[in-house]
């Protein structure tokens, strides 16, 4: 990479370089950085496309999909011709007819144990545009072992979330999300739907994050995870420290224990019924509504502590109390059992954890009436 930009750069990235914390300096950070993006769908599409425009020298794209009509509510690097083409060739068509200055790199495979650490070795700043778990812990913990910043992001239905780990030192990503969900607790886009531009705004702040760090400027999220609700245009950051006695990665391991788990703990339901008989008789335990706010509204059983969306228990589980027994209900107690496992799962130092069986509906079957079902 040269050490000065030409005309034609200085005249395409002329807003950058009026900019203080950018300027001619900041530009030439750009140009000679490079970022890799796992994944070229919803969040990958807008992080791709605004670091190619931001002058990123050199992109690296790894995907192993083709491209479907479904992924263009959302996919937006890709168009409706280009149906059927595997998205690392789409991507990277579009992103050099955006900026013809910048190379691109493509990795038309998945991202797995026998080529992560070779392909993220190549980059300075990897960028997570992945729809699971698995392919996360590996993500990080190949970053763990070379020493590479990673940019978290996750889209739900009508709520992201973003976080910046293996910085300097700060959170990991296991501190976060220490186990992986059970199955069917975190259902991915196609079963639980997004809205179309959540991904255009997740995505382009996992951007925002890379520049950042490229240009050193500003305030990174490390040991911080940002929460965006697009149905009420808030945010909210939670507050994380690293864990210092974590024990650091060395290799990946060859059976996928990074990202498996199996529950050993006993799994306890609690009844409706018995729930009232034992509060009669002094039993105080923390009751929990993992429902979503629209079903909170509907109905609720008095006496809940505190709801947490069951999708938002893995960034806030640390919320609920250590010192009290744990019931968690839903509307039909699918959703608290799921919460139940991955609890239980933890290594969160907690006491009995109990599904309230049957959930809302059960409670107004057998308990009280006018409780209302849905």
């Amino acid at each position: 990479m040269s050490d000065e930009l030409t005309n034609s750069e200085k005249t395409r990235y002329s807003r950058h370089l009026s900019l203080p914390q950018v300027g001619l300096e900041g530009q030439l950070k750009l140009t000679k950085s490079s970022i890799l993006v796992v994944g070229a769908g919803g969040l990958g599409s807008p992080s791709l496309l605004y670091l190619a425009a931001a002058g990123i020298g050199h992109i690296g794209v790894i995907d192993d999909d083709v491209i479907d009509i479904t992924n263009l509510q959302r996919q937006v690097i890709h168009n409706t011709s280009s149906v059927g083409e595997a998205k690392v060739n789409s991507a990277k068509r579009r992103l050099l007819e955006l900026n013809p200055d910048i190379s691109v790199t493509t990795f038309q495979s998945r991202l797995g144990i026998d080529n992560a650490l070779d392909i993220i070795s190549k980059f300075d700043i990897i960028i997570d545009g992945t729809d699971n778990f698995q392919t996360r812990y590996l993500i990080n913990d190949a970053c763990e072992i070379l020493g590479k910043p990673w940019i978290f992001g996750s889209i739900h239905q009508f709520e992201g979330q973003v976080s910046t780990f293996n910085l300097s030192h700060g959170t990991n990503y296991r501190d976060i999300f220490p186990e992986t969900p059970p199955a069917g607790f975190a259902p991915n886009c196609s079963e639980a739907g997004v809205l179309g531009v959540l991904p255009g705004i997740i995505g382009s702040i996992q951007a925002t994050e890379a520049i950042k760090l490229v240009l050193d400027i500003g305030q990174p999220l490390s040991c911080k995870l940002l929460v965006f609700d697009a149905l009420t245009m808030s945010s909210r950051i939670l507050n994380f420290k690293a864990n210092t006695s974590r024990v650091l990665i060395s290799e990946l391991s060859l059976e996928d224990e990074y990202c498996m788990s199996e529950n050993t703990n006993e799994i306890l339901e609690i009844l409706p019924a018995d729930y009232i008989a034992r509060k009669k008789q002094g039993w105080n335990p923390f009751l929990l509504d993992v429902r979503r706010e629209d079903e909170e509204l509907i109905a609720t059983i008095n006496g809940t502590d505190l709801r947490i969306c069951h999708v938002e228990i893995p960034s806030r589980y640390r919320e609920l109390p250590l010192d009290r027994d744990l019931v968690i209900y839903c509307r039909s107690g699918v959703r608290s059992a799921a919460v139940q496992r991955f609890l239980s799962d933890s290594q969160w130092p907690h006491n009995n954890i109990y599904n309230l069986v049957g959930g809302i509906l059960n409670w107004s079957n057998t308990v009280d009436p006018s409780i209302r079902k849905y």
